[in-house]
């Protein structure tokens, strides 16, 4: 009885990942795979050249000074592009020392800066998978990377493009209630990344439910004491956070399924059917 066989590799699955980590579509054209590479960069940096742009790479700069030092942006989603991080660090760092006008797109600059560090960690995910074999045509299925970025993109979308509807929308409700909630105890002051920087990040990983709301009622002037900011901004955190797992969950059960479509390609008994079919 032949073996099944087992995932085409084209490099090793983890230098890929942290070649793209390093620079966006790097591990693509480690394992052969120009096209995507180049595509992988031009629109993973793209979006990070066009955030500092548009917030003149002030971005850092809504960090306390107290928080400033040479780690404290290895907290934040752009840590995700390792590569716009450094340059960002280098060439703007915090800023002159003194306090300065923020450009009125400050706020998009900064969520495209911070989306783009988001993107590049589904982009090591494709790069982890195409280097084992696991994105090949004809798995059926949705590659693991696009079904991991449905579920940042809406909370429980990776889970709905799997057939997983029931468990999809549980999520879905849980975790945009929790963003709701959190919004709503916090009257909207957490949908502010100049005063929250780092649950900010946490629940940007909401995906575009988080953005939306921003979008819709963030950066409002508090004139006074919000009595619940602070569970509602921890609320609307964790449902960023809980999206991690939710999409770590989308990625194991879509890893799995196509290791046994491939086995399942080359097992005796479907070699068996496919000689009794051709005779």
């Amino acid at each position: 009885m032949p073996p099944s066989r087992p995932p085409k590799r084209t490099g090793d699955p983890n230098v890929a990942a942290l070649l793209t980590w390093f620079i966006p579509g790097a591990g693509h054209l480690y394992i052969g795979k120009a096209l995507t590479g180049v595509l992988g960069f031009a629109v993973v940096w793209g979006l990070y050249w066009l955030g500092l742009e548009l917030s003149d790479g002030m971005g850092f700069e809504f960090l306390n000074k107290e928080l400033r030092g040479p780690l404290a942006p290895a907290l934040a989603p752009e840590l995700g592009n390792l590569s716009g991080l450094l340059w960002q660090s280098r060439t703007y760092g915090f800023g002159p020392g003194f306090p300065r006008v923020f450009p009125d797109t400050v706020y998009i600059g900064t969520l495209c800066t911070a989306c783009s560090g988001i993107l590049n960690l589904f982009l090591m995910v494709k790069a982890n998978s195409d280097a084992r074999g696991l994105e090949e045509p004809g798995l059926g299925q949705l590659p693991v990377s696009g079904a991991c970025l449905f579920g940042w993109l809406v909370p429980g979308g990776g889970h709905l493009v799997q057939g997983r509807r029931t468990r999809a929308l549980i999520i879905f409700v849980m975790l945009t209630g929790l963003l709701i909630l959190g919004t709503w105890l916090a009257e909207a002051s957490n949908l502010d990344r100049e005063r929250h920087f780092y649950y900010w990040g946490g629940q940007l990983m909401g995906g575009l439910p988080a953005i939306g709301l921003e979008r819709l009622w963030g950066h409002p002037e508090v004139k006074g004491e919000i009595k619940y900011a602070e569970a509602g901004l921890v609320l609307a955190s964790l449902a960023g956070l809980l999206n991690i797992l939710a999409i770590l969950d989308v990625y194991s059960w879509g890893e799995e399924r196509a290791l046994e479509g491939m086995s399942e390609d080359s097992s005796p008994r479907r070699s068996a059917t496919a000689k009794e079919a051709s005779a």
